[in-house]
């Protein structure tokens, strides 16, 4: 079975892209609905979330945990990684790789949480892997950008494509990017994706990294190579949990999913973790 755990809805980008490529994995899937955003919050309050929602997944024996949240992924990785017996995948190094596959001019931009911007964290990754990717003689030119409206406007439902109030957020937020010369932008927190329009129309032109679908193709790899072996699937079961009210979720998780199976959603009290 494998964990995944975000904020509140973001996650669910991440989830679809694993349901596409593993169909009879099981998913347990934990949106700290009644707690997001987390990228507004201190460390220790990061931390201390992330505990909680690693103890409730590790309530359903999973085999492996996707942290499809930029913002405990740059504050809190390592931290949970060391305190749980189970393979953790972030969504920093496998976003920073596949943004330097992609970029020509070696000009990249990274948009995502006050905290996962602040925590300078996918920039040395980009820096720390760029060897790897590009012919060594000019370094990786990185722009970042804090949106924290995006995710509230996510939350709240304003996601249906031409929504003007996400679209002026979005022009607000990134003309700094639309001046710097980019061509690949990372989006930094698993809820962007989902009003990748908003974007896209901000920024004509530029190639959009997944930070959630990036972290789902390497985990999906792993797993598929045997790498990371998973105990009796049932047929691809995904079960949700959420801290805040059930309906709110499936409605929007309904149409993001695009018609993609989900078992059950069910409210629980993630404090008792």
């Amino acid at each position: 079975m494998i964990g995944i755990f975000d904020s509140g809805l973001g996650g669910l980008t991440a989830l679809k892209e694993l349901r596409s490529l593993l169909r009879d994995e099981d998913i347990v899937y934990f949106g700290d609905t009644g707690r997001v955003p987390y990228g507004t919050r201190s460390r220790e309050t990061i931390i201390k979330y992330a505990r909680e929602d690693m103890r409730f997944l590790m309530t359903h024996s999973v085999d492996a945990v996707l942290v499809a949240c930029g913002t405990v992924s740059s504050t809190a990785l390592d931290i949970i990684s060391a305190e749980f017996d189970v393979p953790i995948f972030g969504v920093i190094d496998s976003a920073a790789k596949a943004a330097l596959r992609a970029t020509k001019n070696g000009r990249i931009g990274v948009i995502g949480t006050n905290a996962t911007i602040g925590s300078g964290a996918f920039e040395r990754s980009i820096r720390s892997h760029a060897k790897n990717y590009s012919d060594g003689k000019r370094e990786p030119e990185i722009y970042s950008v804090a949106c924290p409206l995006f995710v509230p406007l996510v939350e709240g439902g304003f996601i249906t494509p031409g929504d003007e109030i996400t679209l002026a957020a979005a022009r607000r937020y990134l003309s700094p990017l639309a001046a710097s010369g980019i061509d690949t932008l990372i989006l930094g927190c698993t809820h962007y994706p989902i009003i990748s329009w908003a974007i896209s129309a901000a920024l004509p032109g530029i190639t959009l990294i997944s930070s959630g679908r990036a972290a789902a193709d390497d985990l999906a790899a792993r797993i598929t190579s045997g790498e990371i072996k998973t105990k009796n699937p049932e047929g691809g079961s995904v079960h949700c949990y959420v801290s805040d009210k059930t309906e709110d979720f499936e409605a929007i998780a309904s149409i993001f999913m695009g018609g993609e199976r989900i078992d059950s959603v069910s409210k629980i009290d993630i404090e008792k973790y």
